[in-house]
């Protein structure tokens, strides 16, 4: 109801200047005490070592953006069956997990807090991209059309997945349970389940790759069973106030197709909701069918993070008329280490180099300068 979102938004962690929020008022989420509202999203930057274990530079570009209020990491592998892309990440050795220590002391010595996103790509991958002995999964056997990026041969199908057994995907929910655990013993102040771009849970919750027979398909009740025990498992490990969760309902990346988007998210955002997570992070998509934004709203409206393509005026207006609690920035955030301190003082942004988005090393990617503010 109109009145329930309203009181929603007055929350008593909120506060506020003048009677007015902003993206620079603190606000909690759950267990995450956010100093502003501007948050870093998550990105791919393929910068981890060939083993997946966090490398030095990856320490240097998440400290430079500790301002942010949030950093979510970029996606980080539960298994290696859950890496799919070159030099992305894990969090499921011990090398990993010292790897990401050394992250997390670093973004809290710089006064900032961070979130692990953690990511199974499912069928979106290659095995080039694959320690020897993984195995790409899906809930069905098959195959996302699309290419991908191998440093050995350059662009390359994607696999051919596995399908899941029934006696199989306890194993992987348990991958995202422990990986919450590895998580939590590196640093991090909370996790997040990425749940779009057509990785793992996306292709549970899409009737286009779920062509289940088994109570992990067919009805929305039983496409969104995996999501939801995986958000289940990541709450069982220290509460869900340190869990938050990323959505796009409708969008059509990496080959995902789902009949009623709308029906399939309102299923899985009514179930969620029951566990009290610390936030909703949803990207909007005008194209899609569903309206992305009020459907967070309707779900998650006093711990709602907005994304894609706000501008720091949109999104200033978003969160002072109550619409999101904060909104988080990727692009911004590439080329602009020091984002937050750019907007306090309106300073003009810098423009980032395109063609060094993916390529290992620090060029295009740590050695951004701050502004002479």
């Amino acid at each position: 109801s109109q009145h329930h979102a309203a009181r929603g938004r007055r929350t008593k962690n909120t506060r506020t200047l003048g009677g007015i929020m902003d993206l620079f008022t603190p606000v909690t989420l759950g267990s995450l005490q956010l100093r502003n509202r501007i948050v870093m999203a998550p990105m791919t930057r393929s910068r981890a070592g060939s083993d997946a274990v966090p490398t030095a530079v990856m320490v240097d570009y998440y400290r430079q953006r500790a301002s942010a209020g949030l950093i979510i990491s970029e996606g980080i592998a539960p298994s290696a069956d859950g890496l799919g892309y070159c030099r992305t990440p894990g969090i499921y050795n011990p090398a990993q997990i010292e790897g990401w220590r050394r992250v997390t002391d670093a973004v809290h010595a710089a006064g900032g807090c961070i979130v692990a996103q953690i990511m199974h790509v499912g069928r979106v991958a290659n095995a080039l991209n694959k320690p020897p002995g993984s195995r790409t999964v899906a809930p069905s056997a098959l195959r996302a059309r699309g290419e991908i990026y191998t440093d050995q041969q350059g662009m390359q199908d994607l696999d051919e997945p596995h399908a899941l057994s029934a006696e199989e995907i306890p194993a992987v929910i348990e991958d995202y349970r422990q990986a919450t655990e590895n998580a939590y013993a590196a640093g991090f102040d909370g996790v997040e389940l990425h749940c779009t771009s057509g990785y793992l849970p996306a292709q549970f919750l899409s009737s286009g790759s779920n062509q289940r027979t088994d109570n992990y398909g067919g009805s929305v009740a039983n496409r969104v069973r995996f999501p939801l025990q995986v958000l289940q498992a990541m709450a069982g490990v220290d509460g869900a106030e340190r869990v938050g969760m990323r959505i796009c309902p409708d969008n059509p990346f990496n080959d995902l197709q789902d009949d009623n988007p709308q029906e399939t998210f309102e299923a899985l955002l009514e179930s969620a909701a029951e566990l009290g997570l610390a936030y909703l992070h949803v990207i909007r998509f005008p194209r899609g069918r569903v309206d992305n934004i009020a459907l967070g709203q309707r779900y998650c409206d006093d711990r709602l993070i907005g994304n894609e393509s706000y501008s720091f005026e949109e999104a200033q207006g978003a969160v002072a008329g109550g619409e999101l609690t904060a909104v988080s920035f990727g692009r911004p955030f590439v080329g602009n280490p020091d984002l937050v301190e750019r907007w306090q003082a309106g300073a003009a942004l810098a423009e980032f180099d395109l063609a060094t988005l993916y390529t290992p090393g620090e060029n295009g990617y740590s050695n951004y300068p701050r502004a002479d503010l």
